[in-house]
């Protein structure tokens, strides 16, 4: 009589775990080929459970193949000819067990995550967007339910081209502009809108994901360096388009001064080749220390040449928290129509009660007022931060870069030890922060000897900023 032990199947329904015991019992050969089964109701008188959860199981084995049945005969062993010792062996523990689904596994809760861009939990306006949320669901609009434009809710982007007029120095219809989950879904667009036969630069150190994207869209991507003022220009000879960061820089923290800026719009003018600028924004909100800079989007229409050259592209994951995967991109007038005839076959990514929720928290005026409860909040933090840092035994072993504006600075180390022995001992002490050379593409031995770490630190607490810098001293002092 086949033995069922009950008691290790957790979670598990009876018929799947009586099934998953016989059929190991099956592939291990402790139940032989054609070898009869009991009855269905013996089987079940004998584990007290129900004629019906053998019935399932042995129901399921027949389909399977591991069993078969004879009429008025009974249940039999199947002979499994490719499951022999070499395979799994009489007893084996190698068969896969089934009977419980693994454990998650669990990511370590770091004391201070400097490399993620994550966000404060306690300044997310949680009330103030359910309630948004619930209105918007009870609204009965049917288009709720129903697939969103290609380009994203008509209602969020004319709220967006609203705010940008008044805050960003962009004008910019709603119809220029493209709603979008996450950056990377607009690179990918983008590629295949310029097509595959196109150079794409990117800045060196800068965000490594896009040359993924490009060179997985079958495209030549080639990374071009950055030196105090920006990416260097006259190395784009063989590009046609670029991917820029120039208000804040990723991962340097380099703000491009109005001269390189105006030498990158002059080579996007080239008549001779059709070259265009997409100008990465991605936390211009952030700038603390002094006006916001005019885009590169903004600056191009007033120049003859480079007029509908730039793209611009920005995301609400940095201003409101990164599990909101809304951002969107403005096309120039010229290439928008364009655009759409091409790729208007693309659904939008973001669900509509989504969108239409922002929309509202940004006509009602609550993201004007979130973002300047957020920029105060930022500065405090980072002043905290940097001041904490001064005073503490580090001040000597540190210089801080770049830490005017935007949600991260370098962080730069003076000592005897690689910059990899130090991440290691700033990891031992649960403080997880990437170097800068993390972020080159095909390291020269200079760059891999770099000692600076990018300090995100928008996700930190202020009240663990003291035992922060008090674990950093252990490990770096």
């Amino acid at each position: 009589m086949i033995t069922i032990d009950f008691s290790k199947r957790k979670n598990q329904g009876l018929s799947d775990f009586l099934y998953q015991s016989i059929k190991r019992q099956i592939v291990s050969k402790n139940l032989l080929a054609d070898e009869r089964l009991p009855s269905r109701r013996a089987l079940a008188q004998n584990l007290r459970v129900s004629e019906i959860t053998v019935q399932n199981a042995y129901s399921r084995l027949i389909s399977e193949g591991y069993i078969y049945s004879e009429e008025k005969r009974g249940y039999f062993v199947q002979g499994l000819s490719l499951q022999n010792e070499d395979f799994f062996p009489k007893g084996s523990k190698n068969f896969p067990q089934e009977s419980a689904p693994a454990e998650e596994k669990k990511e370590r809760k770091w004391l201070a995550d400097f490399k993620n861009n994550s966000t404060n939990f306690e300044k997310f306006p949680f009330s103030l967007w359910a309630r948004l949320m619930r209105q918007v669901l009870n609204s009965g609009d049917e288009r709720l339910l129903q697939k969103s434009p290609s380009g994203g809710a008509l209602e969020l982007r004319k709220a967006i081209s609203g705010y940008l007029r008044r805050f960003r120095m962009i004008d910019a219809s709603a119809d220029q502009i493209i709603i979008g989950a996450g950056t990377d879904f607009f690179y990918t667009q983008l590629v295949h809108f310029f097509g595959t036969d196109k150079t794409y630069a990117v800045e060196n150190p800068g965000y490594l994901q896009l040359s993924s994207i490009a060179k997985l869209c079958g495209a030549r991507c080639r990374p071009v360096g950055v030196d105090k003022n920006g990416i260097k220009v006259d190395k784009l000879k063989n590009a046609q388009i670029v991917h820029v960061s120039p208000l804040h820089h990723f991962p340097t923290g380099i703000v491009m001064p109005y001269a390189r800026r105006f030498e990158l719009l002059e080579w996007a003018s080239s008549e001779k080749e059709n070259r265009f600028i997409i100008e990465d924004d991605y936390d211009s909100e952030f700038r603390f220390n002094a006006k916001p800079i005019e885009p590169l989007f903004s600056a191009a229409r007033e120049s003859q040449k480079a007029k509908g050259r730039v793209i611009y592209i920005n995301t609400f994951s940095k201003t409101l928290a990164p599990s909101i995967r809304i951002s969107y991109m403005i096309l120039p007038k010229d290439l928008a129509e364009d655009f759409n005839k091409k790729n208007g076959f693309y659904s939008c990514p973001v669900s509509s009660f989504e969108q239409l929720t922002l929309a509202r928290f940004i006509n009602e005026g609550h993201y004007e007022k979130h973002l300047t409860k957020m920029k105060n909040y930022y500065r405090n933090l980072r002043n905290d931060l940097i001041h904490a840092l001064a005073s503490s035994r580090l001040a000597k072993k540190t210089r801080i870069l770049e830490a005017d504006a935007g949600l991260h600075f370098i962080l730069r180390i003076d000592s005897s030890l690689s910059g990899k022995e130090l991440q290691e001992r700033l990891c031992v002490q649960g403080i997880n922060v990437a170097l800068l050379s993390d972020f080159y593409y095909n390291k020269t031995r200079e760059e891999k000897a770099q000692k600076d770490f990018v300090i995100n630190y928008s996700g930190i607490q202020k009240n663990k900023i003291a035992r922060i810098v008090q674990k950093m001293e252990a490990a770096l002092c």
